[in-house]
């Protein structure tokens, strides 16, 4: 697959058309495991402090931060996050937003560490990541409105938005989304860019659903998936403003790229987002690489297709900042 995001850099290795054994047997045996035991864990306090422990558990064992990353904790105001910069990179002007994902409930900044240490690393730009309220204790819009006041935190720091690319995965997909909807209503300039690992897009996981009976998704069966968001989502009908999100026709939207598991629970997701935006009129690309692990872009130790998925995002990135600086990308936004 060739890059179409700039002819300024190189373009990475292609997707591949199959998974490494070892990536095949890492969702063989989370079938068998952690799924197992994420079907079983109750929605209340003690059921979601064991989920949380658990996913910090495998990322910090499956995707460590690098050696030698540096990391700044911010505390401004409303904005809760931290500023992650792998080794020999600096801050500068430029700079990628990144939300994390885990269905509103789970995750943190300090979980998306190791990921946001190779971002910063692949892209050589500093990563702030913010850390938004969490549900059941923040409902809805309380992660929406953190995510925008992330936004506008960088904004105020001096970064111009055709400086800055978003990034998300899981459910900080729909919420990086959710921003781009924001900005355009609010008519605030939009990033350079939008990337996102395995995003949720219909937060009634009617698309997993559907997935999970074609191959049980290694993570968690699409019903866990349902209460965790309904921690979140809860005294709001689905088609609700911000939770079902709908692109108008000729938005003007930032280039975006969108990667996922072919097989995994959220690739249908992956699939609708990439079609509404292209829909739209926007620019999208997308790359379903073989497997079925969520989010494995996390996961290097794990799954071997993370570092090239990485390697390429990390191009669109580039791409992205570059094309955001001519000329023509200025006067068509």
């Amino acid at each position: 697959m060739a890059s179409t995001w700039s002819t300024a850099t190189s373009a990475p290795a292609p997707v591949p058309a199959a998974a490494a054994l070892r990536t095949r047997l890492a969702a063989s045996a989370s079938v068998l495991g952690l799924r197992q035991v994420h079907a079983v864990l109750p929605p209340n306090r003690i059921g979601i402090g064991i989920g949380r422990a658990i996913i910090a558990s495998v990322m910090a064992a499956f995707g460590p931060p690098l050696p030698g990353t540096r990391v700044t904790p911010v505390r401004a105001g409303e904005v809760r996050g931290e500023w992650v910069r792998a080794a020999g990179v600096a801050h500068g002007t430029r700079a990628i937003y990144f939300i994390h994902g885990s269905g509103y409930v789970v995750c943190s900044a300090r979980t998306h560490r190791g990921l946001a240490s190779r971002l910063s690393k692949a892209t050589g730009l500093p990563v702030f990541v913010i850390d938004y309220r969490l549900a059941p204790e923040h409902r809805f819009p309380a992660a929406a409105r953190d995510v925008e006041a992330g936004y506008r935190w960088l904004r105020e720091q001096g970064f111009r938005p055709h400086d800055l690319v978003v990034g998300g995965d899981s459910a900080g997909g729909h919420l990086a989304l959710d921003l781009v909807l924001e900005n355009l209503r609010t008519g605030t300039e939009q990033p350079a860019g939008v990337f996102t690992f395995s995003p949720l897009l219909d937060l009634t996981l009617g698309l997993a659903e559907t997935q999970d009976r074609l191959r049980p998704d290694p993570m968690a069966p699409a019903r866990v998936g349902r209460r965790l968001l309904e921690l979140y989502t809860v005294g709001h009908p689905p088609d609700s403003p911000r939770l079902r999100l709908v692109v108008p026709a000729g938005a003007a939207l930032p280039p975006m790229l969108v990667q996922a598991a072919a097989e995994e629970m959220l690739s249908a997701d992956a699939r609708a987002w990439h079609d509404m935006i292209v829909a739209a009129g926007g620019r999208c690309e997308l790359e379903l690489w073989p497997g079925r692990i969520h989010v494995f872009q996390a996961l290097p130790l794990l799954v071997p297709e993370a570092a090239p998925a990485l390697r390429r995002a990390a191009a669109f990135v580039k791409g992205a900042l570059a094309q955001a600086d001519s000329p023509i990308d200025t006067k068509a936004g």
